[in-house]
């Protein structure tokens, strides 16, 4: 800590939106802060409103970005802090903070970090200290001011440091019963804690935001780490974690010594992973272990069950992949969650009624959030999909406002009907209900009959465990959202 005469930097930092959960991203770069001697102050803006004197007292304002939903939401507040205090140095920082340099610049924005940001945040609070002269951001790092053209080309990759990271310190964030929990079948719900065992991905699916910054590149988080963290939380109340790991079998012998430790020290806490359909296919003998050590359910984002699309994705999967997955999934008694990108520039009406009939008969409707019947392709700053020329034919200039490339269906149809799923999702009650009115919608939409009714509503059907956030990162924000800022 700094010595009582020294002068201390006062860092904020903002989240905005972190799908419903205590925001690691803040949590994580606190205790770095704080380690260094920084006074730190946290604001998760999806729980409670902005203190006006937090921000007034700092000389570093850092906004965390991981995500689409987050960093719309995060421009009016950048706004707000300026206006607050403008003699502030404002950073962001995460997945989405350098493709969206230019724009951040001109809110005034100071600084941008990507990923493994928080050896650099340090850096920079400690040389906003009084007297330390200019703010000495890790030039590496920061975005280079350029005008966005038409379509920008991919911003070179930025180096990556190799952290030794530290356990999160979540003081001075709201208790985790404030955030989305955990229901199971019986209507009973649990705390869900939140932490990451790796970073980065080996893969370089072209529409994840994952890859310009990590470029298949990934990073292992110390066991002993990711079990302080693990059970700092489980002091505080948590039943159930989330590993927010992009791909949790990208090490596939660090995830067995993550699950295995985390059983044997905490019988009877669930989890939840992400895994690539392909490695669920490879490390099908692993299974069994995630259902022993307590998993609730796997999400894997499938995107499609169109091949052409899924190739055009280079998701490396086929349908039938996701199929023998499922199957697979069925066997070992686990809960499969697919995703989706529903909606892209080669979805036709007959494919998105295919995609509805392919879930259905692979018995996983009460399996899917909602949302994900609605999720639209997004084609930010530096994606992968730019290096298509269909798609760079399709695509409008770059929208800075909605940070996306916008793009419109050649069947005007498609887009209607993507903007009605949206709205059914919003207002759902129950996933069969949803699934059954987006159904007829489609239906509707392509003028072809309502397909008969499918026998599962005829059968009892157990539910699966799911989080009650019903929102994603790659959607819009909702109205409820953004009154909350």
């Amino acid at each position: 800590m700094a010595d009582c005469g020294e002068a201390m930097a006062r860092a904020l930092l903002i989240s905005t939106y972190e799908l419903g959960r205590q925001p690691f991203g803040l949590a994580s770069p606190a205790a770095w802060l704080k380690r260094a001697g920084v006074e730190v102050a946290l604001a998760d803006v999806s729980r409670t409103r902005l203190d006006p004197d937090l921000v007034r007292a700092a000389n570093l304002i850092a906004l965390f970005l991981p995500m689409h939903t987050a960093t719309r939401l995060a421009l009016p507040v950048i706004d707000r802090v300026r206006a607050l205090n403008p003699s502030a140095h404002v950073c962001a920082y995460g997945l989405y903070a350098p493709p969206n340099a230019d724009l951040l610049r001109e809110r005034g924005v100071g600084t941008i970090l990507g990923g493994e940001f928080e050896a650099d945040l340090v850096a920079l609070a400690t040389s906003l200290r009084p007297g330390s002269g200019a703010p000495n951001a890790p030039a590496a790092l920061v975005a280079p001011e350029a005008p966005v053209a038409p379509i920008a080309p991919a911003a070179p990759v930025a180096p990556l440091p190799r952290l030794r990271f530290i356990p999160p310190d979540r003081s001075g964030l709201p208790r985790l019963d404030k955030y989305a929990s955990l229901e199971w079948p019986d209507g009973t719900n649990r705390t869900v804690g939140y932490t990451e065992a790796s970073r980065g991905c080996k893969h370089l699916c072209r529409h994840c935001p994952v890859v310009p910054i990590y470029d298949g590149r990934f990073r292992i988080v110390d066991a002993d780490v990711v079990l302080a963290d693990i059970r700092a939380q489980v002091e505080q109340g948590a039943r159930h974690i989330t590993f927010g790991d992009p791909d949790f079998f990208n090490g596939i012998g660090h995830a067995r010594c993550i699950v295995e430790r985390t059983a044997a020290e905490f019988p009877g806490l669930s989890y939840d992973v992400t895994i690539k359909i392909e490695h669920l296919l490879r490390h099908a003998a692993d299974l069994p272990l995630l259902r022993e050590t307590g998993c609730a359910f796997v999400t894997s984002a499938v995107e499609s069950v169109d091949d052409a699309v899924l190739a055009k994705l280079e998701k490396g999967h086929t349908r039938a992949d996701f199929v023998r997955a499922a199957a697979l999934m069925r066997e070992a008694s686990l809960a499969l969650v697919p995703t989706f990108v529903a909606f892209t520039p080669w979805t036709t009406l007959p494919a998105y009624l295919e995609l509805l009939e392919a879930i259905d008969e692979l018995d996983l409707v009460d399996h899917v959030p909602p949302v994900q019947w609605s999720i639209r392709l997004l084609i930010p700053a530096g994606s992968r999909l730019l290096d298509l020329q269909e798609i760079r034919d399709v695509v409008g200039p770059f929208d800075r406002l909605a940070l996306t490339y916008p793009w419109q269906h050649h069947d005007p149809r498609v887009d209607v009907l993507q903007q009605t799923v949206s709205a059914v999702a919003a207002q759902s009650v129950t996933r069969n209900d949803t699934f059954d009115t987006i159904r007829a919608a489609a239906a509707d939409a392509a003028g072809v009959p309502l397909p008969a009714a499918s026998p599962r509503l005829n059968r009892q059907r157990p539910r699966v465990p799911f989080l009650t956030e019903p929102w994603y990162c790659c959607a819009e924000p909702t109205e409820g959202q953004a009154a909350l800022l």
